[in-house]
């Protein structure tokens, strides 16, 4: 069960202090996915308790409350559990922030479907980081957010909110980097993925060829859709590679690993607009399709997103929205249990 802290639906602003008390593709069909709970193939054992709007809430994971800020859609019946979508915030920022910056919530309203923006554990000056592993921020003796993440799933599956087989993870920069390990390590319990400036395949491993994925650190046991958005000009994390210890390889190398770990057999690159061209993998086990689009000049930023919310981190093309693009792409994707 999750608790209720606030409610608010024009969107109440998340306080710190929460958490410091407590320390395009047509047929597609991937394969299983085992949702942790509910006694409903499509998820939940109960009535869902979420207000429409905007809450926050608690989960438990690992012994602690964690908070996630969740947005219900206003409008439309509730007859049915919903589609849902995690919103990772990067280092040093808040859920709050984060649905500021991707506005999936705006997407989430539109479309028919729960957005869930959970909270980092690792506090930092403006906000919280992920505990990614394998990487420098894998901090000793800091929670499980591999696990949170699985926990967060399950209590809303389980409690009638959401719909196990449609169970999508969205994350920019830092949480986008957890998000992809997260489908290295539970590619059962998401239908697909979307990192912006964060998608990574495993480890940087060092070899006579340069830094590349480690194999060893991502093998899921089937493929995972990836959509994934990346600027040149990445200031944070450089799209040729190299920058913090925890980034490494650069930003092909990782999309081209996962369309390895999903048994693609083509790459067509296609131009979108002025700046923005996509790499489409397809012919992949499962329809796990990968397409990764690139933005020529592009920022640390988010596609489409609130340009102000992105201060010093480079340009934010408006000529494609990631959100509106990542939904498109999720809801080709149902996983399905066995």
């Amino acid at each position: 069960m999750f608790r209720n802290v606030a409610m608010s639906r024009n969107g109440a602003a998340l306080g710190l202090a929460a958490l410091l008390a407590v320390a395009s593709l047509a047929a597609a069909a991937p394969a299983s996915a085992t949702p942790g709970g509910g006694s409903n193939p499509h998820g939940g054992r109960s009535q869902c308790e979420l207000a429409p709007g905007r809450s926050t809430i608690t989960v438990q994971s690992g012994g602690l409350d964690r908070t996630v800020v969740v947005h219900v859609p206003t409008t439309g019946k509730r007859s049915a559990a919903l589609p849902l979508v995690l919103d990772l915030h990067g280092s040093n920022s808040t859920p709050t922030e984060q649905l500021t910056r991707s506005q999936l919530d705006k997407t989430a309203e539109q479309e028919g479907f729960i957005v869930a923006a959970p909270q980092g554990a690792i506090p930092l000056p403006a906000g919280f980081s992920w505990n990614v592993p394998f990487t420098a921020t894998d901090v000793a003796g800091a929670p499980d957010d591999v696990t949170f993440l699985a926990d967060l799933i399950a209590t809303l599956t389980d409690d009638g909110c959401v719909d196990a087989s449609r169970v999508y993870a969205a994350g920019y920069s830092g949480g986008g980097r957890l998000v992809s390990q997260f489908a290295c390590e539970h590619p059962e319990l998401v239908a697909a993925i979307a990192p912006v400036a964060g998608l990574r395949a495993g480890a940087a491993l060092t070899t006579a060829a340069g830094l590349v994925p480690d194999p060893a650190t991502c093998a899921p046991r089937k493929g995972v859709p990836v959509i994934t958005f990346n600027g040149t000009a990445d200031p944070t994390n450089p799209f040729d590679g190299g920058g913090a210890p925890y980034w490494g390889y650069g930003a092909l190398a990782a999309s081209e690993r996962w369309a390895e770990i999903n048994g693609c057999k083509t790459a067509k690159e296609t131009r979108v607009s002025a700046s923005v061209t996509v790499v489409t993998h397809r012919g992949c086990k499962q329809h796990a399709a990968v397409l990764q689009y690139v933005v020529a000049g592009g920022g640390h930023t988010w596609p489409g997103g609130n340009a102000a919310a992105f201060p010093n981190s480079g340009v934010t093309t408006q000529e494609i929205s990631a959100s509106n693009l990542m939904w498109n792409f999720f809801e080709r994707y149902k996983s399905h249990r066995h």
